[in-house]
């Protein structure tokens, strides 16, 4: 009996996530990639500015912070 009491007292919690926040990063890196490795000269650059787009948020906070002088 105490199992059926215990299942009759559960609380069901629904969890919404509305996270769009990666999606936006992900159009953001993929801009970017097509953006560095267009202008990319060789393999090698081309492999630099994947990496660059896979940072580029910290270019832009660090531009962003220099820009307001925090």
């Amino acid at each position: 009996m105490s199992n059926d009491n215990d299942n009759n007292n559960r609380k069901v919690v629904k969890i919404i996530n509305r996270n769009t926040g990666s999606g936006f990063y992900f159009l953001g890196f993929l801009g970017a990639a097509i953006y560095y490795i267009q202008h990319a000269v060789g393999f090698w650059p081309g492999v630099v500015g994947f990496l660059k787009a896979c940072v580029w948020p910290v270019f832009l906070v660090y531009q962003a912070m220099g820009f307001l002088k925090l």
